[in-house]
């Protein structure tokens, strides 16, 4: 049974100062942060360190990071660049070339300024969930800061595991269909018989489950930052490309390519918001973040790699979504933008994709590995050392994963469709509502004992975070309508390709060779 006592003494001592902590600390980090106090008590099953009884969350960290001195294996080993590393491989991804059809939909002004408007949001909610985990350092993924956010409710951590846990797999099994697509794009000779899909489906899935093996974000870091520059290679080079190749694929037989400033006439309601979750889905990643702060050496650092991440990721997406979009039109543009630009062109920028392709799905996997292997060996030597059986375990948790995003991919049609419905349902949570729910719960603590911003600020604070749990509701009710009409579309538009090659949808097949 959970713990329900009140804050301690000691800590709402530490805690009572007139105002909260300076603003360049708050939006930047460093070590001149003030940590708030907490909004519920230690839980017993979050208790990972119980040799002493203060809950501050500096002694929390502190007490962290000496029980792991001497240990094989060491977790709390990251640095804001490494978190940095984790990060941009997260963001910068295959979906960047996502927001040139987001644009084409929106327009391009209100395409750019949507960009812009959805990274501060999400740039907001990262850092109110940051101060969350600086304030209770004992949590180790999303879960439990979704039970601690419900006044510390069983059921919201088994509700919040089980939208984790499939939003991971989901996410994996959508980069083993792509991985499998790729292969089908390089190996278009009719030599290679039966059905393609399901064996290239196999090999990605096996080469996902060896990357994902390295136990810490201290290693996998490494591997981020060359994800990170590879996808980097490959938009640069499509970008490049759709300038270069004059006109794109199939011109000119819907004529001179259309330019839209603003947003054209022919966007629906479906299609316009279709492309909104289009790009805030490349954004909303904040269900990995509790995670890394968790490996982090100083969490007061995390700000410094999501600021740098941040303004990457505004840079990139407008860039390459803007000149791709005015190269193309809309009567040309695809989904991913790769299907624009002809065979070869399109052959050798995608090709620099495929470690993006790989170690996203291997990071979501950890992720999801990290969240059931720190609960079976919860203080146990297995958790810390080289053993067989928690290499044997870390594996096995690892391979059920992958093999479940497997079946996953080969069995579902309409993959990228049915992507969007978990989408809504599961990043109207982690995107937006749990956050401004984080941050009013906060809030709440700080006034009880004395901590108050100044009236404007709070006034403004409030309401942006009532706006945010707005757009989460929103995204959750009309964005869940869209995404199932957008399948009930594709169908009877017969857009739903079954052939040998995969049970994927038209959009993907811009990417495949035609037959």
């Amino acid at each position: 049974m959970d713990k329900t006592s009140t804050l301690e003494d000691s800590e709402l001592q530490t805690s009572r100062t007139p105002s909260r902590r300076p603003w360049l600390a708050s939006a930047f980090g460093g070590p001149n942060v003030t940590i708030g106090p907490r909004i519920e008590p230690l839980a017993e099953h979050l208790a990972h360190v119980s040799e002493s009884d203060s809950t501050a969350a500096e002694d929390l960290v502190d007490k962290q990071v000496a029980s792991e001195a001497g240990n094989a294996i060491q977790y709390r080993t990251c640095s804001w660049q490494k978190t940095a590393g984790l990060l941009f491989s997260e963001y910068i991804v295959l979906s960047i070339m996502s927001f040139p059809w987001s644009y084409s939909l929106l327009g391009l002004v209100p395409g750019l300024i949507l960009t812009a408007v959805i990274a501060g949001l999400v740039l907001y909610t990262s850092l109110v969930l940051w101060e969350f985990c600086l304030r209770h350092p004992e949590v180790r993924d999303v879960c439990d800061i979704g039970q601690m956010i419900w006044w510390n409710k069983r059921w919201a951590w088994w509700w919040t595991a089980a939208m984790f846990v499939l939003n991971n797999t989901f996410i994996q099994a959508l980069h083993v269909l792509v991985g499998a697509i790729y292969l089908n794009t390089m190996t278009e000779a009719d030599s290679i018989s039966g059905c393609r899909t399901v064996a290239f489906a196999a090999v990605v899935t096996v080469i996902s489950w060896i990357g994902s093996l390295p136990r810490t974000f201290s290693m996998l870091s490494k591997l981020g930052f060359a994800s990170t520059f590879f996808t980097f290679i490959s938009v640069i080079l499509a970008t490049a490309f759709a300038g270069a190749q004059g006109n794109p694929a199939g011109y000119p037989e819907m004529g001179e390519p259309i330019i839209s400033i603003w947003t054209p006439k022919t966007t629906t309601l479906v299609t316009g918001m279709s492309a909104f979750m289009n790009m805030s889905y490349t954004f909303i990643g904040q269900t990995t973040i509790p995670s890394f702060i968790a490996e982090m050496r100083d969490p007061r650092d995390f700000p410094k790699a999501l600021w740098a991440c941040t303004m990457a990721e505004i840079v990139t997406f407008s860039v390459v979504g803007s000149v791709i979009y005015v190269y193309t039109g809309n009567q040309y543009m695809v989904t991913p933008a790769f299907g624009v630009l002809t065979d070869t062109y399109k052959k050798v920028s995608y090709s620099f994709m495929v470690p993006t392709i790989i170690f996203v799905g291997c990071l979501y996997a950890s992720v999801t590995g990290r969240f059931v292997f720190f609960r079976m060996f919860k203080d146990s030597e297995h958790l810390t050392s080289h053993t067989f059986k928690g290499w044997f375990w870390w594996g096995l948790v690892l391979l059920i994963s992958w093999a479940a995003s497997f079946f996953i991919a080969e069995i579902i049609p309409f993959f990228s469709s049915l992507l969007s419905v978990m989408s809504s349902l599961f990043n109207c949570w982690f995107g937006f509502i749990f956050w401004a729910l984080a941050y009013f719960r906060m809030r709440s603590a700080d006034r009880r004992i004395g901590r108050k911003l100044n009236p404007i600020l709070d006034a403004l604070s409030v309401a942006l975070n009532v706006v945010i749990m707005l757009t989460g509701a929103l995204y959750l009710t009309l964005g869940t309508y869209v995404s199932v009409q957008g399948i009930i579309d594709q169908f009877r538009a017969g857009q739903v390709i079954v052939d040998c090659r995969g049970l994927i949808p038209m959009v993907a097949m811009s990417l495949l060779p035609a037959p």
